[in-house]
């Protein structure tokens, strides 16, 4: 087919998306957020172990970075006083590709101060409908048979509240594990093995329990309606603050769907001591593993000791058109894949 008749046949879920993107940020407006645009060239990335960011240049302050995620700057801005802010936003990620993936790909990301992760929950929520109700799927958006899972069916309900439930009960229901969060990597190696996983002999402690989670836990995730995913082991806790009362458990939730990861929303870390000690623990191990070692963001520690108690989460736009469209990947909701440019 030749790129004419390609761009032709992709205008009417262009056309959606676009009514989509209007809906959501209508939805934002009533509820008395503020757009906000930050930076997508800066020096310090983020530590986080699995994503990579890509070079953007040099200049007199060192080298820059495309941004994989717009949280450390839209974080400052809620420092200063912001308490509900909103960005639609190119990100970047490098060697990312797949169904679901690409190397840009548009987010949308999302503070709350003084909110609760049960508002962000709430957020998705609504946000789907609309999406939903724009793409005329409200109440049941059609399911590729690439993505149908354990549950099998054609089309997933999207009304009537999603389903909760928590990383422990999954990895017990799934895995036949009983997961604490303080387990050693040897422990953790032990467990995906019990589990029938195949994991190398010096795997680290986050390699091990996402090879469970790929192969145990996500065939089964958000096939028979939309599902959060709560309390993360600490371990996995990245920017997110212990779950109080819970030492060894991360105030997170993903929202999965159809197979799809939606979004990742943390209740956001707001001591600056640990979190430098969590960037530098990261920091190290990019290093042992031969990765871009990227520079700390001293202005965002700064800034978190101004922060508010805060809840923020971040949605993959492109996603949620393919959830609400039916879509099989990415590249049928966008105008060119990255394969196109």
């Amino acid at each position: 087919m030749d790129e004419r008749s390609r761009l032709l046949g992709r205008q009417p879920v262009l056309v959606v998306r676009a009514a989509i993107l209007r809906a959501v940020r209508a939805y934002f407006e009533g509820q008395g957020f503020v757009e906000v645009e930050t930076p997508s060239r800066v020096y310090a990335p983020g530590q986080e172990i699995h994503l990579d960011a890509i070079p953007a240049g040099r200049d007199r302050r060192g080298e820059r970075f495309l941004i994989t995620s717009p949280e450390y700057h839209m974080k400052r801005l809620v420092a200063s006083g912001l308490p509900r802010i909103v960005q639609f936003c190119r990100c970047f990620r490098a060697e990312e590709a797949g169904p679901f993936h690409q190397p840009e790909f548009t987010m949308i990301e999302w503070y709350r101060a003084n909110g609760t992760m049960g508002e962000l929950m709430q957020d998705c929520e609504a946000l789907v409908e609309a999406a939903a109700r724009v793409a005329g799927t409200w109440p049941c958006a059609d399911v590729p048979a690439t993505r149908r899972g354990s549950h099998g069916a054609e089309a997933m309900p999207l009304g009537g509240g999603f389903q909760r439930t928590t990383v422990r009960e999954l990895l017990r229901q799934h895995a036949g594990i009983q997961l604490r969060g303080d387990e050693t990597e040897a422990e953790m190696r032990a467990l995906a093995a019990s589990a029938g996983c195949q994991v190398t002999a010096d795997a680290a402690w986050d390699d091990c329990f996402y090879q469970v989670f790929l192969d145990r836990i996500e065939p089964h995730l958000g096939s028979s309606r939309p599902t959060f995913v709560s309390d993360w082991p600490l371990p996995l806790a990245a920017l997110a603050r212990r779950k109080p009362g819970e030492l060894l458990t991360a105030e997170r939730f993903e929202l999965y769907a159809a197979g799809i990861e939606l979004a990742n929303a943390f209740g956001e870390l707001t001591d600056s001591v640990e979190q430098r000690r969590r960037f530098e623990e990261e920091s190290a191990i990019r290093g042992a593993r031969g990765k871009t070692v990227y520079p700390l963001d001293e202005q965002l520690l700064g800034a978190l000791e101004h922060m508010p108690p805060t809840c923020g989460i971040a949605l993959g736009f492109d996603r949620l058109v393919m959830l609400v469209t039916g879509a099989a990947t990415i590249r049928d909701v966008v105008a060119f894949g990255d394969d196109e440019v």
